[in-house]
């Protein structure tokens, strides 16, 4: 086991690391750029050290220091959380040439989900479902018009090293295609650095779904169900919940057979989760995050299982404490990203909090790192905090979550509070009747 871990991550997810390493008994370094110095999560960890300037590329992008922090703390291992360097290959090498754990998945694993045209051959070659499209990059113009003629309009191209809903276009007919391409691949070059492209059937109005999933050093792969994810704009998501509402037991084992396969096919280890789109019965494989994921707690909730623990216990060599008949489901978990941004722009709001008040009860939990008078940075991501609720149905859910969202109060900058409420109001929510497109409409 680890003695101690250097958190190279801030906000809500070093937090939420912190103490599960804390209730593992290992010690914990929290690294801060100079504008976090007051963070929460620098509070509780067991040491602290400033890594650099306000800028991500300076602090917590920073590959150099972050290792020197390591080193000259004695951590003998670095957990990324999610963003930042989290799936990052060339990071992982650097930490496995300095003799310091990385926990997370190989390099190998990191650099090959993140090209999504190789990901996807080797889930073909695997038997799991992938989107038609293109067999791999696609080279020029009249390639891209030739390739979208073949499957049939619509279609999306996008950049193979990409993420994060960027380094993408829908493309509805001919004449759109030229232009569509060169965009995607310039912004591929100026998001990802790589401005490789490929062509996929697009889907009109598909569920987002993934499969968490669990693995060891030792071949053992598990899942923990799956997430619907379908509340999301411009392809960044919003709202999760678990289970997916429109879930049969059929389709279910259906898609973690799937996601497990997906995992072993390349010899995967430590947490990560397969993302599928779902057509009607029929799903497809979209790419795997190598990494825990922000939505996590939903999960946590409906299992009981902590997967932040799971992964650091994985990282340290040991077998996973559950096998696949030890995961029971329990009710339904909801989860809210909320954000310091305007309910109807979603342009952001950053700040000083003036006052805040955390809502409670059963089956109640907020994952959060501010407090009163924290200050939102502008240089960050505007999460304030994930606000998860737990029940025994989806309705009671639904309805748990607007009474804790109506208890949530932080002044001092505009929330996504009300967007949320107005979502959980939605008929069409309340029927489960939801897509990727959900939120446009909706808007």
């Amino acid at each position: 086991m680890f003695n101690k871990i250097l958190v190279a991550n801030r906000g809500e997810i070093a937090l939420r690391i912190i103490r599960s390493c804390k209730e593992l008994g290992i010690r914990t370094v929290a690294v801060h750029s100079d504008v976090d110095a007051e963070a929460l999560h620098v509070k509780i960890a067991d040491e602290s050290i400033c890594i650099g300037s306000a800028s991500p590329k300076e602090s917590y992008l920073n590959i150099t220091s972050l290792m020197s922090a390591a080193e000259v703390t004695d951590a003998d291992a670095i957990h990324p959380g999610y963003g930042f360097l989290a799936e990052n290959a060339a990071f992982r090498e650097v930490c496995d040439n300095c003799g310091i754990k990385f926990i997370g998945p190989r390099a190998e694993n990191i650099r090959l989900m993140g090209n999504k045209i190789r990901a996807k051959e080797v889930m073909m070659k695997a038997g799991v479902p992938v989107v038609p499209g293109s067999d791999g990059k696609i080279n020029d113009e009249k390639e891209a018009l030739k390739v979208a003629k073949e499957i049939g309009f619509p279609v999306i191209i996008k950049a193979s090293a990409g993420g994060g809903g960027k380094g993408m276009k829908i493309v509805h007919n001919p004449t759109s295609i030229g232009n569509a391409f060169l965009t995607t691949q310039a912004e591929a070059k100026a998001f990802f650095g790589d401005g490789e492209v490929y062509i996929e059937k697009y889907c009109q109005k598909p569920r987002h779904v993934e499969i968490q999933i669990l693995a060891d050093k030792h071949g053992n792969v598990i899942h923990l169900g799956e997430r619907e994810c379908s509340i999301q704009r411009r392809n960044q998501k919003l709202m999760e919940e678990a289970p997916c509402p429109i879930m049969t037991e059929e389709l279910r084992e259906r898609m973690t057979n799937a996601a497990v396969t997906a995992a072993k096919a390349v010899n995967y280890t430590n947490v990560g989760t397969v993302e599928f789109l779902l057509d009607g019965e029929d799903f497809y494989f979209m790419e795997m995050n190598t990494r825990v994921q922000v939505e996590h707690p939903i999960t946590e909730m409906i299992t009981g299982v902590d997967i932040v623990k799971e992964q650091i216990l994985s990282a340290a060599g040991e077998k996973l404490r559950f096998k696949q008949e030890d995961i029971v489901f329990r009710g339904h978990s909801i989860e809210c990203r909320i954000n310091a941004e305007h309910a109807e722009t979603f342009l952001p709001s950053p700040g000083k909090i003036t006052y805040y008040h955390v809502p409670g009860g059963l089956g109640v939990r907020v994952d959060s790192a501010v407090y009163d008078q924290y200050i939102i940075q502008p240089y960050y991501d505007s999460l304030i905090g994930k606000v998860v609720v737990h029940a025994e149905t989806r309705q009671e859910a639904i309805r748990r979550m607007y009474r804790t969202l109506d208890e949530y109060i932080i002044e001092g900058v505009e929330t996504t509070i009300p967007f949320f409420k107005k979502i959980l109001g939605n008929k069409d929510f309340i029927a489960g009747d939801i897509d990727t497109s959900f939120v446009e409409r909706f808007r």
